[in-house]
């Protein structure tokens, strides 16, 4: 029996379990006799269950060590299916009453440690939660009552998070440092007289390197919001603890200062830099210095500031030509907007050349004791993840400022 298929078989009974005692919870009861027997059954069967997996993951390990093969291209679906099975509700829950985690999230966190090569000291929930705009604060208040809606949520107004919406490569699994071989410079060649000697020249290599930094944040969640077990609660945990790690990505991505955070897009030293347009010919001067290093800008980027004064700026003044941006395009290339942005500055250029590395998931940790949560009757939960950021062709970017 395949390994996915095994895994989805103790989920279900591990499940089974759980509404039994549910069940008896909300009745203020004990199991019955046929319920106690029933759980029992269970038990025993998803104890076989497990030492079936174990099994399985020993033997696809050894032979994959053994052909010195990567993890095959089904593994990596199986685990991204147990991905978004996860629930980050029942992860916290679990740390919250001091017991194991079990089921789809036991899964999930042994083979997210299995490959990072690290402990966490949580518990890992998937990073692809990243890739979800976080797009509200919980607060119990406004969700529980007499009729709860949850869907209708009205969240806080974050930064739009776009940089890894834009191409960004994302690199995952990893965990010593990174180095990326890169091409330097190439053999020198030119046209010779007869019996002349051609020029003398050697290929020359480069590297891009990534290393681990951290990035973290604290978040106060209520017990009766965390106990809550409708879907809507489940996607406003998730949005609230993603919102913590996710903005900080995303703008280390674009400004990032590279003393304890990674490097940026616009700090980096090697990128092209340019006056602010101020005409249609500027525009296009754009698109001439990346043509000119042999690579094409996809997207235009900016603070709200920035695009409303292309939108207001005609081509030809006076002419009715069209404006420098229209219809959400600047020279025919998608312009996108963020509060992520410093003021003032203009961001053109092709995010695919953009690399993000990830040593770990995003790695949970619930206190219930802090303070002042604690007082509240709520939780504290801190949520911390481990990445970098490189450019693979630096002048593959064009950052534009006002003289």
């Amino acid at each position: 029996m395949k390994l996915a298929a095994l895994r989805e078989q103790r989920s279900a009974k591990v499940d089974a379990m759980k509404a039994l005692v549910d069940a008896a919870a909300n009745d203020s009861r004990d199991l019955t006799a046929d319920e106690a027997q029933k759980f029992d059954g269970l038990k025993a069967e998803e104890r076989n269950l497990t030492k079936q997996i174990e099994r399985a993951e020993y033997l696809a390990e050894t032979e994959r060590r053994a052909a010195g093969t990567p993890v095959s291209d089904n593994a990596s679906a199986d685990f991204d299916k147990l991905a978004g099975s996860v629930s980050v509700l029942k992860v916290i829950r679990a740390q919250m009453e001091g017991r194991s985690l079990d089921g789809v999230e036991r899964e999930y966190a042994q083979e997210a440690e299995r490959r990072s090569g690290r402990k966490a000291q949580g518990a890992f929930i998937p990073m692809q939660a990243l890739e979800t705009r976080a797009n509200d604060t919980t607060s119990a208040a406004e969700l529980v009552a007499t009729q709860n809606r949850p869907q209708d949520y009205i969240g806080a107004l974050r930064n739009r998070l776009l940089a890894r919406r834009l191409g960004v490569r994302v690199l995952t699994g990893l965990q010593g440092d990174v180095t990326v071989p890169k091409h330097g410079s190439s053999l020198s060649l030119g046209w010779v007289a007869e019996g002349g000697a051609v020029p003398e020249g050697t290929m020359g290599f480069d590297s891009v390197t990534l290393s681990p930094k951290h990035t973290g944040g604290k978040t106060e969640m209520s017990r009766q919001l965390i106990q809550q077990s409708s879907p809507g609660i489940e996607q406003l945990v998730r949005d609230d603890l993603t919102a913590l790690v996710a903005q900080e990505i995303d703008k280390a991505i674009l400004v990032g200062g590279g003393v304890n955070e990674p490097t940026g897009i616009i700090s980096n030293a090697n990128v092209q830099t340019a006056t602010m347009p101020a005409s249609w010919a500027d525009v296009l001067g754009l698109s001439e210095l990346l043509e000119l290093s042999n690579l094409d800008g996809t997207t235009f980027l900016s603070d709200p500031a920035v695009r409303t004064t292309f939108a207001s700026t005609e081509k030809v003044a006076g002419s009715g030509s069209g404006f420098l941006a229209e219809n959400g395009q600047m020279d025919s290339k998608p312009y996108m907007v963020t509060n992520q942005m410093p003021a003032d500055t203009l961001l053109y250029g092709d995010f695919s050349q953009v690399m993000l590395g990830i040593w770990s998931e995003i790695d949970i940790l619930v206190n219930p004791y802090a303070e002042p949560a604690y007082s509240r009757g709520g939780v504290q939960v801190r949520a911390m993840a481990t990445c970098d950021v490189a450019l693979r062709h630096p002048q593959g970017f064009v950052v534009a400022t006002p003289v």
